[in-house]
């Protein structure tokens, strides 16, 4: 994509321990809303990941990126905006791995009633995506 965007743009900050969804005003790097699993609801589970046996190098999943998405998009709606753009060419740039963990995660901002344009693109690549109302 270019540097102007007519929507608001969501972008994902991915590690190891977490994932960051940050959406920035059309035109601006200004966060207007963000969600990570760094907030108070996921340390729990967070810190349950850190100690368990077999020690694993990912302490987030689909369901934890969902449950982002979803705070993400109420926090939208709560500000009033209803469309969101992605990236499309960053989000296939990443491992297989990555994308079918964050996937659900614009589902579930499409869930709350925000439209997120870009995502048809991930359709191509083999990995499902709700459609669009």
């Amino acid at each position: 994509m270019n540097g102007t965007h007519r929507h608001h743009l969501l972008q994902l900050v991915l590690s190891c321990r977490k994932i960051t969804a940050q959406v920035t005003q059309p035109g601006s790097s200004t966060i207007v809303a963000m969600a990570s699993s760094s907030e108070q609801e996921f340390l729990v589970k967070s810190r349950a990941n850190l100690y368990r046996f077999p020690h694993s190098n990912n302490f987030w999943d689909s369901k934890t990126a969902s449950r982002v998405g979803e705070k993400l998009g109420l926090r939208l709606r709560d500000l009033g905006v209803d469309v969101v753009s992605i990236d499309a060419d960053e989000e296939i740039s990443r491992p297989i791995h990555h994308r079918k963990r964050v996937l659900p995660l614009f589902d579930s901002v499409r869930r709350t009633g925000i439209r997120v344009d870009g995502t048809d693109q991930l359709n191509d690549i083999g990995v499902t995506v709700i459609p669009r109302n």
